[in-house]
């Protein structure tokens, strides 16, 4: 099963186009995985690829983007049984 890596993001996070600014991010590194908004309000975004990109991605994500506020995070790891060709937002 592929390894990757997990950030769940909490705060305002939904609505002020953090999954799209992560998912241009993401790609732009060569990422793969996905970005999307969980029921419980926060941001989900699972990536994996260079160690490094995938540590830049969740860099910005620490704040994210204009008007987001991110009041708290977690990362972890995960392993999926399906893998992901580029990197996409989950509705």
């Amino acid at each position: 099963m592929p390894e990757y890596q997990k950030m769940r993001v909490f705060g305002r996070v939904q609505r002020v186009l953090f999954r799209d600014s992560a998912r241009r991010r993401a790609a732009a590194s060569g990422l793969t995985g996905y970005v999307r908004n969980a029921e419980d309000g926060s941001l989900e975004i699972v990536a994996a690829g260079d160690g490094a990109k995938v540590a830049e991605l969740f860099e910005w994500a620490k704040r994210g983007p204009i008007f987001a506020r991110v009041d708290r995070y977690e990362i972890s790891a995960v392993s999926f049984p399906e893998t992901f060709g580029d990197f996409i937002i989950k509705y």
